[in-house]
């Protein structure tokens, strides 16, 4: 999106940003991870309000394994006080700001932005922003993507270019779609959801993603300070390297973690659900068929499940949550006591298409 130029002092910025980085926001299985990204930022070199160190601080306060410093090609507001011809100015600086030992990575992307359609473009994995500023926009994709770059729509539902507020398909991105040179879709940006995206994006077989699109600070529009987290795309690989992570991208291993909503293919949700919640020992007391089972969510995001069985619950309604980094105590009459129990599960904040949520079953021995 376009925001109007706001100058931000960087004392005051470092003085807004939570001073204590997370620990991992979500497990994975051994030999695999859930690497947490935003993949659209914008600083002064756009029309951002922050100096590009300033959004490495923010990311590496917040926990943040990615980011990629994402400007915007043809609008430069603040062209005249911050003169700089060269597109890939943002990235260089806050690549200079990664520390010895960080485990934050800066990645080069750019912002193609024009009216719909196309709308705004955003290319990751770039070699040269430079290049992709064209007259034709569909040049510029092409060449993003002649450079390997992975290659995503953003905000298709903003309402300064969708009055309804309706993301849809124009030509324009159904070419981009069957001539592989678009990738994934943005169903989350800033603080909107999209279901229509979300619609576009299966239909497709493009990246579901989440994105921040910052301008100001992190903390102004997600209360970072006060235990909030903007919005993020979570990439399932095996290992960590810039290969790694892009062939994930192309691949559509990604959920995305926005407010109280985890978000994703199937597939993959079902993955990062079952990687994070464990269930303990079945206990009975000596004389009750009332079994004692804890429950441990070992991510960042607050769980919540409706059990879809047959049995009903002791003391708690068959609706419950399961705060982040917490353990709660489900006490199910079974009637009978049991060494086996399939639990089946609808996670009401999981969401795998408009209006469906993720169904799962734990067998317990």
């Amino acid at each position: 999106m376009i925001q109007r130029p706001i100058f931000i002092r960087t004392f005051f910025l470092l003085a807004a940003v939570s001073l204590s980085a997370q620990t991992p926001f979500f497990k994975a299985q051994s030999g695999s991870y859930w690497v947490s990204a935003d993949l659209h930022i914008h600083t002064v070199f756009s029309d951002g309000a922050v100096w590009p160190s300033i959004r490495v601080e923010e990311a590496r306060r917040e926990g943040l394994d990615l980011i990629a410093m994402t400007e915007h090609l043809e609008y430069q507001p603040h062209a005249e006080d911050i003169p700089h011809p060269d597109r890939n100015r943002s990235y260089v600086i806050a690549n200079g700001a990664i520390q010895e030992g960080d485990e934050l990575r800066v990645i080069n992307g750019s912002e193609i932005t024009r009216e719909m359609a196309p709308g705004h473009i955003n290319a990751v994995f770039i070699k040269d922003a430079n290049a992709l500023l064209q007259k034709d926009s569909l040049t510029g994709i092409k060449i993003a993507n002649e450079q390997g770059a992975f290659v995503f729509w953003n905000h298709p539902n903003w309402d300064a270019q969708r009055k309804d507020g309706i993301a849809r398909l124009e030509p324009y991105h159904e070419y981009l779609i069957e001539n592989k040179l678009l990738h994934g879709l943005e169903v989350v940006n800033e603080t909107t959801y999209s279901d229509e995206a979300l619609e576009i994006a299966l239909e497709n077989n493009l990246t579901i993603l989440g994105t921040s699109d910052i301008h100001g600070l992190t903390d102004w529009s997600h209360a970072i300070s006060k235990g909030g987290h903007r919005p993020m795309t979570f990439i399932g690989v095996n290992n960590k390297t810039p290969e790694a992570l892009k062939d994930a991208l192309f691949e559509g291993k990604t959920v995305v973690w926005f407010n109280d909503l985890l978000i994703g293919k199937k597939a993959h949700l079902e993955r990062l659900i079952r990687d994070n919640l464990s269930f303990g020992a079945i206990i009975y007391p000596e004389d009750k068929t009332i079994a004692k089972i804890e429950v441990t969510n070992h991510s960042a995001a607050e769980i919540h499940l409706e059990y879809l069985g047959a049995y009903s619950f002791h003391k708690r309604a068959t609706v419950f949550s399961i705060p982040a980094y917490s353990s709660i105590l489900l006490e199910i009459k079974t009637m009978k006591k049991k060494e086996k129990l399939e639990l089946p599960f609808k996670v009401l904040n999981g969401v795998i298409a408009p209006k469906e949520y993720l169904n799962l079953t734990f067998v317990l021995n």
